[in-house]
């Protein structure tokens, strides 16, 4: 009886992570579709003054940088790095983009991802790279919640 028991939870937890997990992915999706909406055409390169204001994992390939509050780069790695674990600066993994004279190039950089997870880092080569408009993402933000109130 008791093994039958442990079994069930066993099963039942399986389902519920396998879940979550489905629903990230999705999440991740959802994120990265929407950046990509105010993402111009790809670019050669951008400056980088060594430090990130922020940044965010889109997915295991594509990864958001903001430069400054208000600049922001979608940047797109090859396979087969896999840039989902990556956290915010507030988990244990970081990360970090190579640059040649405070310029970063597709596919001559690369962002570097350091995890205790894995066990070290992992160079991931960057094939893309495309400007947010982050100003107008935030702008129709603004608007759509403004809309909602009135509405509302």
């Amino acid at each position: 009886m008791a093994d039958n028991l442990i079994k069930l939870a066993l099963a039942v937890g399986l389902v519920l992570l396998t879940s979550c997990a489905s629903s990230t992915r999705q999440s991740d999706e959802d994120r990265r579709a929407h950046y990509a909406a105010y993402a111009g055409p790809p670019i050669q390169q951008f400056t980088w003054l060594g430090h990130f204001d922020s940044w965010e994992p889109l997915g295991q390939t594509d990864l958001v940088v903001f430069t400054t509050p208000s600049d922001a780069y979608l940047l797109k790695v090859w396979p087969p790095c896999d840039l989902r674990f990556a956290f915010n600066g507030r988990g244990s993994e970081t990360i970090g983009v190579t640059s040649t004279g405070g310029t970063v190039s597709a596919g001559l950089d690369s962002v570097i991802e350091r995890s205790p997870v894995v066990g070290g880092r992992t160079v991931c080569p960057i094939s893309e790279i495309r400007k947010v408009d982050y100003r107008r993402m935030l702008a129709d933000k603004r608007r759509e919640d403004q809309a909602k109130k009135g509405s509302g």
